[in-house]
């Protein structure tokens, strides 16, 4: 008996809950949302602007707030680009290619998911620090890593490179290989087919995982914590929070705050845009 034999009724009937039912899990999800989501929210902006909106710029153009804005945005800058490069490297060869280790690879990919920041700041502090491993060396021909931009820059980069890969990964295996192969018969060139061939196929998911890896650039804390030392200047945005806070300045940090949930909002609906056109566009390529 198939689907369209069964009586329009019964098939309501098992599928329909009850009013009540509906109406109850409806306001358990709204309740929760207003709880978690939409009260903090709030909160944060009222806090922000408890002060007057002249505060609230004063408080963004003070010397280490600048700073502190200025850091995430080197670090994320470099971050990513590198991060997206060597996703789509990683997704292009464990998606096209069979060789030894791709599983490792795989798996390896997945290690910042797995470890907490805050020992991957340790583990960068062991490598690089004053007492580390290259420690002597850096000191010697007056290269700073740690308590410096290039530690940061270290240890965003390594909780945020699985989010591009992992975003293409799936996406390329989907495709298969068969448009690499009828491009490569035509006499297509490497660069030629990734990008007329391969990079017009995965662009929407490409960007989808670069605003993933830039937005958890910009929350990073852990492991930037630790390895820029709370340095006065050295601060990220989600550092100069805390010190804000510490330093009570509630007024201050929750204006700070409200920046970094402003660009968390935009991320939203950015990748809700992302997702409608990559999504628009698989159901044309499928049409055709």
């Amino acid at each position: 008996m198939t689907a369209s034999t069964i009586p329009v009724a019964v098939r309501r009937s098992a599928t329909t809950e009850p009013a009540l039912v509906r109406w109850v899990l409806i306001a358990v999800a709204l309740l929760f949302m207003a709880l978690f989501l939409v009260i903090p929210l709030v909160a944060v902006f009222a806090q922000a602007f408890s002060k007057g909106i002249g505060y609230y710029f004063h408080t963004l153009a003070a010397p280490n707030t600048l700073s502190a804005i200025k850091n995430t945005s080197i670090a994320a800058g470099i971050s990513v680009p590198l991060n997206c490069i060597f996703g789509v490297a990683a997704a292009w060869a464990i998606a096209k290619f069979d060789f030894f280790g791709k599983n490792i690879l795989t798996t390896l990919i997945d290690i910042p998911f797995c470890v907490s920041p805050v020992i991957a700041g340790f583990v960068f502090v062991l490598v690089f620090g004053r007492q580390g491993w290259f420690g002597p060396w850096l000191l010697e021909h007056g290269i700073r890593v740690i308590f410096a931009m290039p530690g940061i820059v270290l240890a965003t980069m390594f909780v945020t490179f699985p989010f591009v890969a992992r975003e293409l990964i799936p996406l390329m295996q989907s495709q298969g290989r068969s448009v690499e192969e009828a491009a490569r018969t035509l006499g297509a060139r490497g660069w030629q087919m990734f990008w007329r061939v391969t990079l017009p196929n995965i662009k929407w998911g490409l960007l989808y995982g670069v605003i993933l890896c830039n937005a958890r650039a910009l929350g990073e804390f852990g492991a930037v914590s630790v390895v820029s030392g709370h340095i006065e200047g050295a601060n990220t945005m989600t550092l100069e929070v805390q010190a804000l806070f510490e330093n009570y300045d509630q007024t201050g940090a929750f204006a700070l705050a409200s920046v970094l949930t402003f660009l968390a909002l935009m991320t939203i609906v950015l990748k809700e845009w992302v997702e409608r056109k990559g999504t628009a566009g698989f159901s044309k390529r499928t049409t055709l």
